[in-house]
């Protein structure tokens, strides 16, 4: 059956272009249920990843990171803004167009016991999948499900056992082995290893860089942890109260960060090395609440380097000299 809709190469290196997302989510008080604002999880964040590559997407819990990829992936809809893939507006499609789309863009969940349905065999879980996308029909379909298990390095005799039957390790095979049975292009990887022992995330990262190399898939890797990000990403983007605030190559990032609030973030990782340098003090105060950010630049009630025109500072996220994007009055 040919599908309604098939994608065109395009000029850009880009898979996925995101520009000027955002997503605010309404509060509502009283007995009518009036608007007192709203929650701004995502305000004009823009992004870009080519094929074949990871970007790191990071910051501290409640900047947005999660609700961004779900956004990009429409499984929460965009207020605004354009989600180019492969050059064309998802954020435009619906039906069976769509439908096509999201077999090319996937997802890997935080909780790998949570997002698998408890009733249903591992087998039958990914036999449903290929059925109903039609990559696999009668006998093909046991074939195809003992082949996709073994590329995440699980035993095709697991296809009879259920979810809870499993380790959290193994749970989030299975929700990196559900993404790939539909033969994606790009995956959002929202937090895939922090409810993992260090040595199972080292074992899951190491399986995320072989299925890219092999597949040649594109991801982008929600984390709040950049001592993890700086293992699998290409480029990274700092994220702060639903802005980006950084963005660039990993090793210019990781190695000689210039936002404030990277500087932190990169500070409150423990380093084996006691003679490493520690680029700033650790972060202090908590995150402002995301209905009444601080006016100006979101940071600078917590920056020690904030000056008082920071507060009224219009934000804009500029090249630097270096190539990388940084969002401070500073540079």
């Amino acid at each position: 059956m040919t599908p309604p809709y098939t994608f065109q190469s395009t000029s850009s290196d880009a898979l996925l272009e995101v520009t000027a997302l955002r997503k605010f989510f309404p509060i509502r008080r009283g007995f009518f249920q009036r608007l007192a604002g709203s929650v701004r999880a995502v305000d004009d964040v823009s992004l870009s990843i080519a094929s074949g590559r990871t970007l790191g997407l990071v910051g501290e819990s409640g900047c947005g990171k999660t609700t961004a990829g779900r956004a990009i992936l429409r499984l929460i809809e965009p207020d605004s803004g354009e989600i180019l893939f492969h050059g064309v507006d998802v954020a435009k499609m619906g039906g069976e167009d769509l439908r096509v789309v999201r077999r090319k863009m996937q997802i890997v969940f935080q909780d790998p016991y949570s997002s698998l349905n408890p009733r249903i065999t591992i087998g039958g879980m990914l036999s449903e999948i290929l059925r109903f996308h039609r990559l696999a029909t009668g006998r093909e379909v046991r074939g195809r499900v003992d082949e996709l298990l073994d590329i995440v390095g699980l035993s095709p005799q697991y296809a009879s056992r259920y979810p809870h039957e499993f380790s959290g390790g193994q749970r989030q095979r299975i929700g990196i082995v559900r993404a790939l049975a539909v033969q994606p292009e790009f995956i959002v990887l929202d937090e895939p290893v922090s409810a993992l022992d260090v040595s199972i995330q080292a074992q899951i990262l190491n399986l995320l860089k072989d299925l890219q190399s092999k597949f040649n898939l594109s991801y982008l890797f929600i984390s709040h942890a950049l001592s993890v990000v700086e293992h699998i990403a290409d480029e990274i983007a700092v994220m702060y109260l639903g802005r980006i605030v950084e963005y660039g190559k990993a090793d210019q990032i990781i190695s000689n960060p210039l936002h404030p609030y990277t500087q932190a973030l990169l500070a409150a990782v423990p380093r084996p090395d006691p003679d490493r340098a520690i680029p700033s003090e650790p972060l202090a105060g908590d995150v402002p609440s995301p209905a009444a950010p601080p006016s100006g630049c979101h940071f600078h009630p917590r920056c020690s380097a904030a000056r008082p025109e920071c507060s009224s500072w219009k934000y804009d996220l500029k090249l630097n000299s270096d190539g990388r994007k940084v969002a401070c009055l500073i540079y």
